[in-house]
């Protein structure tokens, strides 16, 4: 089985205290590629070393979470070092934007700046070629909003964490060259996700952790991590009613075409 979990934060301190044991019981599980979003400058330069030392397998991103947004004065600063950076890269190369996104669960107070942050992400997204990695919570009609702007700009990317319901997928699928990360919540006893999992096309989907959050059934409550990807791509297939080996398959091909892997 060849797996991507396009979603994983696993230079998060989280795992500071095992972090290379996670990537080795990632890449036993199958997991050949961790997909590494940014969250703002505080954690960049542990996500560019965690790249270093795992080049090939841990690909990083660039971007700033709309969490980071908020109470920040100095937001606008963290985008400009992200321009900077695509700019001026490091050695590694830079695979994605974000993430970015908008966020409402915490505080309703900065969506105007949010929306600034996504937008100026969005726009260095395609100037590079590059796909958006969007984060949405209670936000969905914001979203909708947002990204309905950007139909016709040659956009691509992921909407992760995706748990809202069809007639969202629906509304979201022709916004752009869209796809949706589906996590750990697909396993949730009470998750609602299955006529989603059903409605969205296999094609349409990519599989992620976002390790080390939303860990998947049997493992709810614990740290997550990128081997568990595996049980999301069980989940995916018994909804599906086809093989995890088809699902990895073919989720992993979506991933490497919209990563532009290979």
């Amino acid at each position: 089985m060849n797996l991507i979990d396009t979603h994983s934060h696993i230079y998060d301190e989280a795992f500071d205290d095992d972090r290379d044991a996670v990537v080795a019981r990632a890449a036993e599980a199958g997991v050949a590629t961790l997909m590494l979003p940014d969250i703002d400058s505080s954690s960049r330069e542990r996500m560019f070393d965690l790249a270093r030392k795992y080049p090939g397998m841990c690909l990083p991103m660039l971007g700033l979470h709309p969490t980071s947004v908020n109470d920040n004065p100095h937001w606008r600063d963290e985008i400009d070092q992200v321009e900077r950076l695509l700019h001026e890269p490091p050695a590694e190369r830079i695979y994605g934007i974000g993430e970015t996104g908008l966020d409402l669960y915490w505080s309703s107070d900065f969506l105007a700046e949010q929306s600034e942050a996504m937008r100026a992400q969005i726009e260095l997204a395609i100037e590079g070629d590059l796909p958006v990695v969007i984060h949405t919570r209670s936000a969905w009609e914001q979203m909708i909003s947002l990204i309905s702007d950007y139909k016709s700009r040659s956009l691509r990317g992921i909407f992760h964490a995706f748990a809202a319901d069809v007639a969202t997928y629906r509304r979201l699928r022709d916004c752009g060259d869209f796809v949706f990360g589906i996590g750990g919540v697909a396993t949730f006893k009470n998750s609602r996700m299955e006529p989603v999992l059903q409605e969205i096309p296999l094609e349409q989907m990519v599989l992620e952790t976002d390790a080390p959050y939303l860990t998947p059934v049997p493992f709810r409550g614990r740290r997550n991590e990128s081997a568990y990807v595996t049980y999301v791509c069980q989940k995916v297939a018994e909804v599906k009613g086809i093989s995890p080996d088809e699902v990895a398959e073919r989720t992993t091909a979506t991933a490497r075409r919209i990563f532009r892997l290979g």
